[in-house]
């Protein structure tokens, strides 16, 4: 008989063994079931070629889903295989992508790399397009973050690996900090992680199987759409309404919800948009989740952000019935996107999320082994003393910028800004039909750079066309020359409605 090496696991009990290849070893009752595994790779016990599939192996404790009990090692034997097998091996390399990798994509990236972006060469470029606060190094974070950094590294307390979920210090540090009277918070209600992207990604994966559908601002961000359909979740767009300051338009929203709807994702503040919502609308949010028993992805990353005219409301201290995952992180408001900070805050309702959500969450978390740990010893420091002043430094000129930006461009033929209430972001609407030169946002945007070397993300992007996004945290004289551009840009060429169309359109 042809042999091959082959490995299999015992666990170190000497308990429970299978493998993924076939054999036909007979080992005593403390290894495998001595029936063993046939040729065709079936045993009388269920297990298959390519995992167990059919219940316990032996009693001994191996299940379908994988190991249960201690540390494991690797083996090697020999084994026989069939000539007619050897002959079935592939004779040529095949390495293909997953289909995960086939279906993930990012929008902004896909329709960014499409454009022609060649600048004018005469104007040095201003990019008011990327949604990083540091970019042009006028937005440096606290001092009092950076000492916390320091110290942290200094202690080397903190070079080796924490628990999955984060180090209980840290957690407890977060669930002081967030904790409010209508939403308490325990250091077992907090998950640390790679960022407030990965919190999203752990809350979808917790939250919904392949074929459910998941419910996305439109415009919003386009990561949601991103993670969803690479783990073949549909994705199903409510719109937002900018001649109401985006609100929801919650007659849509409900419109969409079937018996496959497995989460409704709130962003507040919103990214693109800059708006902030009333605590009468998040409840009438709220409501429609309550009504048909749909659990809440709150991403609150730019939470507290916000305009002196506008008032911040987390969404869990409004609901008394529907359980909420809220995505957060020191990215936007600390100003250190690079460090890769973030956490979900799970509060549950009547234990409706019960230890089914929570220990998802924590399995997930293992994916990757946590947060960053140098960060995390931080972050007690960096949540309590950071000065009031800095936050509200931050938030001062977020919103001079804003005012500059949307008193420019209101004034410029064929452009409609929405001024925001808070995060980074300005929506310009662009009345295309007075500009015939142009098919759509797309278009617009890419000629804007090559003739003014200005360059603003098309909301395409956000799946959300003709409009534009512009983020407003440039240094003001740059945002100044940046809007002078587009006004001279606009200008060349707006065209006017012909008589005949005002004619129709009365």
């Amino acid at each position: 008989a042809i042999r091959e090496k082959m490995s299999y696991v015992i666990r170190m009990n000497g308990n429970s063994v299978s493998r993924n290849c076939v054999h036909t070893d007979v080992l005593n009752r403390n290894g495998i079931d001595r029936n063993g595994i046939n040729e065709t790779g079936i045993d009388r016990n269920g297990v298959s070629q390519n995992g167990m599939n059919g219940g316990y192996l032996n009693g001994n404790g191996f299940e379908g889903n994988g190991f249960k009990g201690n540390a494991v090692h690797h083996m090697s034997a020999r084994v026989p295989v069939s000539a007619t097998k050897l002959k079935a091996r592939r004779q040529r390399w095949s390495v293909r992508a997953s289909e995960m990798s086939k279906n993930t994509l990012n929008p902004i990236r896909a329709i960014v790399d499409g454009m022609k972006l060649t600048p004018n060469p005469e104007k040095p470029m201003i990019a008011l397009s990327i949604g990083d606060p540091t970019v042009f190094g006028n937005l440096p974070t606290d001092d009092s973050v950076l000492q916390a950094m320091k110290d942290a590294i200094d202690s080397q307390k903190f070079n080796g690996y924490a628990p999955s979920v984060g180090y209980l210090k840290s957690r407890e540090a977060v669930a002081n900090f967030y904790s409010q009277p209508g939403a308490p918070l325990e250091a077992k209600d907090v998950i640390l992680t790679s960022g407030c992207s990965q919190a999203i990604e752990l809350a979808i994966s917790a939250l919904c199987n392949p074929g459910d559908n998941i419910l996305v601002p439109c415009p919003g961000f386009s990561l949601y759409k991103t993670l969803a359909v690479s783990m073949g979740v549909h994705v199903k767009f409510y719109n937002l309404l900018p001649e109401k300051s985006w609100e929801i338009d919650l007659q849509h929203l409900e419109s969409l919800i079937d018996d496959r709807t497995t989460c409704l994702i709130v962003n507040n503040p919103s990214n693109p948009c800059g708006s902030v919502f009333t605590k009468e609308h998040l409840q009438n949010t709220i409501a429609v989740a309550s009504r048909h028993c749909i659990p809440i992805l709150a991403d609150e990353i730019y939470g507290d952000m916000v305009f002196p005219n506008s008032e911040f409301h987390s969404m869990a201290p409004l609901s008394s019935d529907v359980p909420i995952l809220s995505c957060g992180g020191l990215a936007k408001r600390w100003l250190v996107p690079g460090w890769r900070m973030g956490w979900i805050l799970i509060h549950d309702r009547n234990n409706i999320f019960g230890t089914e959500i929570r220990e998802a969450l924590v399995k997930l978390s293992q994916r990757i082994l946590g947060a960053c740990t140098v960060v995390q010893g931080a972050l007690e420091s960096i949540l309590n003393s950071t000065p009031a002043e800095f936050y509200q430094s931050t938030i001062s000129f977020l919103k001079s910028n804003s005012e500059i930006c949307f008193s420019e461009l209101s004034t410029v033929p064929g452009l409609n800004p929405v001024m925001p209430s808070g995060a980074m972001y300005l929506m310009v609407g662009i009345e295309m039909d007075h500009f015939p030169e142009f098919q759509n946002d797309v278009d617009f945007t890419e000629r804007l750079v090559t003739e003014q070397s200005v360059f603003c993300l098309p909301a395409t992007a956000f799946e959300y066309p003709n409009f534009f996004r512009i983020v407003v945290t440039v240094p003001e004289e740059m945002m100044v020359e940046a809007c002078g551009r587009i006004r001279e840009f606009c200008a060349r060429h707006y065209r006017p409605l012909s008589q005949d169309s005002n004619d129709l359109d009365q």
